[in-house]
Order: C-alpha cells, then structure tokens, then sequence
C-alpha cells in the first residue's frame, strides 16, 4: 500500500496521524504466560516482561525475515522435530536454530560460528562433526542438528534445566559455570550473563510466539508459497583418494552445482578422502557404491597404477562375480575385454577402465 501525503503547515495546527494520512499501527500485546521447553518464564516480573517484550517487538515488525522463518519451517522443521522427538526432547528446541541462523546453512558469524546451529569448530569437532578445510559437516542440516542434540543433551544434564542449557549453548559452558559458582545462583533469570546471552533466551522465546500464531501477527503464507522438503537420499562414503564432483555429478546424471547444493559441507570441488556422507538426488542413493568404484578405479588409472586398471581371474572367478566385486558392469566388463560369452580363464587379465 502506498500512501501519499500532502500538508501544509499552519500556526497552531496539530492534525492526528489519521488526518494527516500517516498509516497507524498498533501495538501487538505479548501472551499473559509463556513457557519454553516445558519451563515457565516469569513474566509478572516487569523486568522480563520488557526483555521479551524487546525481542518480539524487533522480530514481530521484521516483516521480510518473518515470512521467510514461516516458508523455510516447512523444509527443515519437520527432520529437526522428528529428531528431537526421537531423542525425548522438547519441541521448543527447534527455535533455537532460528534463533541462531534464520535456518540458513551456509551463514556464518563474525565470531566464526557456522551453519543452521551455529557451531564453533572446536564445539563442533568435540560433538562429533569433521570440520576441516576440505569437509565442514557445521553446514551439513542432518549431521549439525544430530550434534546440536548431543550438545543440548550434555548441557541439560550439567546445568538442570533447558533455558540454563540454551543459554550455555549461547555463551558456552565455562563461562556459564563460572557466572553460576562466583554469583552462588544457579537460576537463569537471577543470574548476570553477557548481555547477548541475557537477550538470546528471550529472543527465543519471541520467535515461538510468532511461529506458533502467526495469523494473530499479521502473517498469512499459502501453502504453496512454503518451502517443501527437498528429496534426496544420504550416502556414507569412503574413498582412499579425491574425486570430483563433476565427475560424480555426470555418472548421476546431474549437475555439478546441484551436488554442491546438497551437500553444503563439502568445500572445494572434490569428494575428500575418508568418511563422510554426501547427498544424492532422491532414488540415486542405490546406485552410489558402484558409482564411487568405478570413480575410484579410473582416478586411480589416471596415475598410471596398473594394480587399480585390471583383475587377475582367480579359480572360482565368474564375471557376474567379477562386476560385483569391482563395480564394474557386466556388459562393460565384457565390452572392455571383448567377451562375447561368459567363458573366462583363470589368470586371464582382465582391464576395468577404458
């Protein structure tokens, strides 16, 4: 809506909003109780209610990053509620992530915290993520929220309560039990934390009133306007040396960027070697391991190593076999080694790569 304002300006005269054509908005009254993960807040406290009446007043009028919280809820909210369910945690527990990146993968704070939890990396190698130069699994949604659980769990369990462990997660769990031992005061709302951590609750808070009731807000999305879940399948990969992307990308059958936007976590432009998991278009998961093979057998040719370019037929040996074992398609098996039959012999060397 656009509004359009002419005045004149007379000695004496004051005009309302309404008659000078201002638009006029009112106040949205913040709920008379309120509890997060099952804890209630003191809100008759004036003091807190102004905390939190701060965060939501700042968060309920950004109206742009609102209505992108109430699209990308619909892609990452229901893998981060099934796992907090599975894990026997609360629900509540989901604001966090929104709290620390808008559900963005890829942000990144001055701090140098990283991905959908915001995770340091020495919090993220200690609860169980890779994060070097060439992988960064703090990007990855399934394996940061998997550590995000695991963290929050330890937190809870060393401080008694969630908010206390929210609040951990926010400024760390030193500082934390520090504040509690020098100040001998081990509730939340009695204590003296940085300022940051001392809003981080209550903005925790502000975005559950929103996300909850949007409709009593203002803010009304179709559901075809949400961001659906994305299908793909996750892959555990082991590899001895790199491999491109781009050549995993065109034995799939897709495009480079699409692999790299699945997979956030990984880097530069080649799978690493060791563990991890990657991402695949949805109904590709199957196909990886003699994908990944047949990948390792050429990158493998490609530097001249003749162990890694043929099989020595052993007794016992038949080319079904053969193809499975290697990854190695039985028609390009024999395509390779001019086969026209099945009939191998035994110490027959057989190539694997063009």
């Amino acid at each position: 809506m656009a509004f359009i304002l002419v005045t004149a300006f007379l000695p004496g005269l004051t005009l309302s909003a309404q008659e000078s054509g201002y638009p006029v908005y009112d106040d949205f009254p913040l709920p008379k109780s309120l509890s997060l993960c099952g804890e209630r807040m003191p809100l008759e406290n004036r003091r807190f209610w102004e905390m939190l009446d701060r965060e939501f007043t700042i968060s309920v009028w950004s109206r742009a990053q609102v209505f992108l919280w109430l699209k990308r809820v619909g892609r990452y909210f229901p893998y981060i509620e099934k796992k907090l369910a599975e894990a026997g945690m609360p629900s509540d527990l989901k604001y966090l992530a929104v709290a620390e990146s808008s559900l963005l993968t890829y942000v990144r704070s001055v701090k140098g915290a990283v991905g959908p939890w915001q995770f340091m990396a020495n919090t993220a190698k200690r609860n169980g993520l890779r994060v070097d130069r060439k992988v960064d699994e703090r990007r990855n949604l399934e394996r940061s929220t998997e550590a995000a659980i695991r963290y929050l769990t330890k937190l809870k369990d060393m401080f008694g309560t969630w908010t206390l462990a929210m609040a951990a997660y926010n400024c760390g769990e030193e500082l934390l039990g520090r504040e509690i031992a020098v100040q001998k005061v081990s509730d939340y709302y009695r204590l003296d934390l940085p300022l940051e951590t001392e809003r981080f609750i209550f903005r925790i808070a502000a975005i559950k009133i929103i996300l909850e009731n949007p409709e009593c807000y203002g803010y009304s999305v179709a559901p075809e306007h949400i961001y659906m879940p994305i299908n793909y399948d996750t892959v555990p990969v082991k590899t001895d040396m790199p491999l491109h992307v781009t050549d995993l990308a065109q034995a799939l059958n897709t495009d480079y960027k699409i692999l790299k936007e699945l997979n956030p976590h990984i880097l530069g432009h080649y799978l690493p070697e060791g563990h991890f998991t990657i991402n695949v278009p949805g109904g590709l998961g199957p196909e990886m391991a003699g994908i990944l093979r047949q990948l390792s057998l050429s990158a493998c040719c490609s530097q001249n190593d003749e162990t890694c370019c043929y099989v020595l037929v052993k007794p016992g040996d038949t080319l079904i076999q053969i193809a499975k074992r290697t990854g190695v398609s039985l028609s390009n098996l024999k395509k390779l080694n001019g086969i026209s039959g099945s009939l191998i012999k035994v110490g027959q060397k057989l190539r694997l790569v063009p």
